[in-house]
């Protein structure tokens, strides 16, 4: 393990010292992809995502025999949005 570490300080060192932007644009990247994932916006963006229906009702016109169908999308029962609001 040790070996390991310090041929790829070796490996950095050496890359640093021949392509310098190459090293930084590859830091920048790759620190860009780690923070995207741990960023609070990414939870709530997929919290909003698994709330939001695929498939959105086409209206109908009630003639008074579909109890079944809900008057109201959020009378469906499905996920909520309501902790978006306390934000």
């Amino acid at each position: 393990m040790l070996g390991m570490a310090r041929r790829l300080a070796a490996f950095l060192k050496d890359a640093w010292a021949k392509e310098p932007m190459l090293v930084a644009s590859f830091t920048i990247g790759g620190l860009a992809v780690i923070l995207l994932t741990l960023s609070p916006f990414t939870k709530y963006a997929t919290m909003i995502h698994q709330a939001t229906p695929y498939n959105y009702p086409v209206p109908l016109r009630d003639d008074g025999n579909m109890s079944d169908v809900p008057s109201h999308l959020q009378d469906s029962q499905g996920p909520s949005l309501e902790w978006l609001k306390e934000l």
